[in-house]
């Protein structure tokens, strides 16, 4: 019988050891999705960070607009959907270039992460005042004319095309004048945000 008790016991300890093994790696892996969760929380926040409220809401809008099929992300098919809804067709290669623009699926983080980095380079209004207060020309308008002629010929040139767009936008007086500090709003806020909408 001591035997038999011997190898009782053997089996015991080792079903003992068998499940404390069995339950020691599960915390580990527990332990390593908080690290996890906690940079992307973080990586999510910075996001968020750079942009007002107003803003935010807005492009959560327009996320919402692109995303035709409402599965919270954003696909080439919502992509072009988007587009014939605007009346614009878009080639394949196009869409292609627009999603591949993303290191991942495009969910509103990764939507908001892709503008931020869009928009990162933006110079301040301050800074774009200041740059136009090179072509003050009393009262703070410039022509339009000497405009165009700077941004097509120095610096990284505009094409007539570009100017075109970029000056569509522009407060104009009855004599032609541009605006400068309102231009400077609307290239740094938006249209909508200088009207006070």
């Amino acid at each position: 019988m001591g035997d038999e008790d011997k190898k009782e016991k053997k089996k015991k300890s080792k079903k003992k050891e068998a499940e404390s093994e069995d339950a020691a790696p599960a915390p580990a892996p527990a332990s390593k999705p908080p690290s996890q969760k906690r940079r992307a929380q973080r990586s999510g926040s910075n996001v968020f960070a750079m942009f007002t409220q107003h803003q935010v809401q807005e492009f959560k809008e327009a996320f919402q607009l692109i995303d035709q099929d409402k599965d919270g992300f954003i696909s080439k098919n919502d992509i072009r959907a988007t587009f014939d809804s605007l009346g614009r067709l878009c080639t394949d290669a196009e869409l292609d270039s627009m999603v591949a623009e993303a290191p991942g699926p495009i969910n509103f983080t990764m939507f908001l992460t892709i503008f931020g980095d869009r928009i990162s380079g933006t110079d301040e209004e301050d800074v774009i005042v200041n740059a136009f207060n090179l072509f003050d020309e009393g009262e703070g308008k410039c022509k339009e004319e000497t405009l165009k002629r700077s941004l097509t010929t120095w610096g990284e040139k505009f094409s007539e095309e570009e100017v075109e767009e970029a000056l569509s936008e522009a407060p104009m007086d009855d004599k032609g004048l541009i605006d400068i500090k309102k231009f400077a709003n609307i290239l740094t806020k938006g249209a909508e945000e200088e009207e006070g909408g």
